[in-house]
């Protein structure tokens, strides 16, 4: 058993402490990555895990070569570690989705760094501090989220698309309608089709939780002659 405890905590790479930090950020990562699945994001365990992972093996390669051909116990894992980051962010920048109006992805983004940095940790052997960080990032994603939530902090955008019978004279009428639910309009987007006799506006809100869209909707319905209303993130005329 010492023999055992001496391999996984010495400096020198060997196949045992290998496999434990390979191991150790597989379950790092996935643990993060589970999270973003929960929340419906195309990167979630799988992609979350190999990041983690092969972060981990860039960091064991890094000290592994230096040692086994140039002599060198420390090598310079330094120069693998900036590669490794530069490499993550075509990654994050995969992750992040932008729309007209909206751009999502940019926590998953962040995890995505973050189990990168992680896996590097894992790498050089700092156990305690890749097991911290992992459980800072689910309080992050879980107990803030669900903190902001509470308090109703910040605000979401999004785009409530009014599809109305012949050509809207004016848009006066909803804009009170959106005043008295406290919706702010940041902008909005006309199309007028004068060959069908329609119009189609794009109003462009930041909101807070807690809106009724089901009312709001209604009083919208009832401006004039109303053929669709949608609740979305990306404009479209």
């Amino acid at each position: 058993m010492d023999e055992v405890m001496n391999l996984l905590a010495s400096d020198d790479v060997n196949a045992l402490n290998a496999v434990f930090k390979l191991t150790l950020s597989l379950l790092l990562g996935c643990i993060v990555g589970l999270e973003r699945k929960r929340k419906g994001q195309i990167a979630g365990l799988r992609t979350f895990a190999l990041i983690s992972m092969g972060a981990t093996l860039a960091m064991i390669l890094s000290i592994y070569i230096p040692q086994e051909y140039m002599g060198l116990k420390n090598g310079d894992p330094g120069r693998v570690a900036a590669q490794v980051i530069t490499g993550v962010g075509f990654l994050g920048a995969g992750a992040i989705i932008q729309m007209k109006g909206s751009v999502r992805g940019l926590t998953t983004a962040a995890g995505i760094w973050m189990v990168a940095t992680i896996g590097m940790a894992v790498g050089v052997g700092m156990y305690a501090v890749s097991v911290i960080a992992t459980l800072l990032i689910i309080f992050i994603l879980v107990t803030l989220e669900r903190y902001e939530h509470k308090l109703n902090i910040g605000q979401e955008s999004k785009i409530v698309r009014v599809k109305v019978k012949g050509i809207m004279g004016t848009q006066s009428d909803y804009s009170e309608i959106f005043a008295r639910h406290s919706i702010h309009v940041s902008d909005e987007y006309l199309k007028f089709d004068y060959e069908q006799d329609f119009t189609i506006i794009n109003f462009v809100i930041l909101t807070k939780g807690g809106v009724d869209f089901a009312a709001l909707f209604s009083e919208i319905h009832d401006v004039q002659p109303t053929i669709s209303i949608t609740l979305t993130n990306e404009v479209n005329i």
